[in-house]
């Protein structure tokens, strides 16, 4: 059985908007995760960096004021600190993430999901 195609979207964002209109226009209706409401647990998004074969500081947000403001830019943090840091500020996840059978992509640029399909 597959699972279903799920994006860590965010409206606002229109890279993300733009591999929506991926996922749609190839026929998938993905499960829309709203994840500045609603974050992965420190778990799932420990997954999703397996997944796509990333370090922590590869999905985060490096430009967004948050990041310098918590320090998230001393090597010395573990791998574990910077993934609760992202869940805690969601906003440091870099997005879109679509998940789709244990595969994942970042959809920058939003083709980037086609590969997983």
């Amino acid at each position: 059985m597959t699972e279903p195609t799920r994006i860590f979207h965010n409206p606002r964002c229109s890279k993300s908007r733009q591999a929506l209109e991926l996922l749609t226009n190839q026929g998938i209706e993905p499960e829309i995760i709203r994840y500045l409401e609603t974050p992965p647990t420190e778990q799932e998004l420990s997954d999703i960096l397996d997944a796509l074969g990333y370090q922590p500081r590869e999905l985060m947000r490096t430009g967004e004021k948050e990041y310098k403001e918590l320090g998230l830019n001393n090597p010395d943090l573990s791998r574990e600190q910077l993934i609760a840091a992202m869940v805690a500020t969601p906003k440091l996840i870099e997005r879109p993430i679509v998940l789709v059978n244990g595969k994942a992509a970042v959809g920058r640029p939003p083709e980037n999901v086609l590969s997983i399909l």
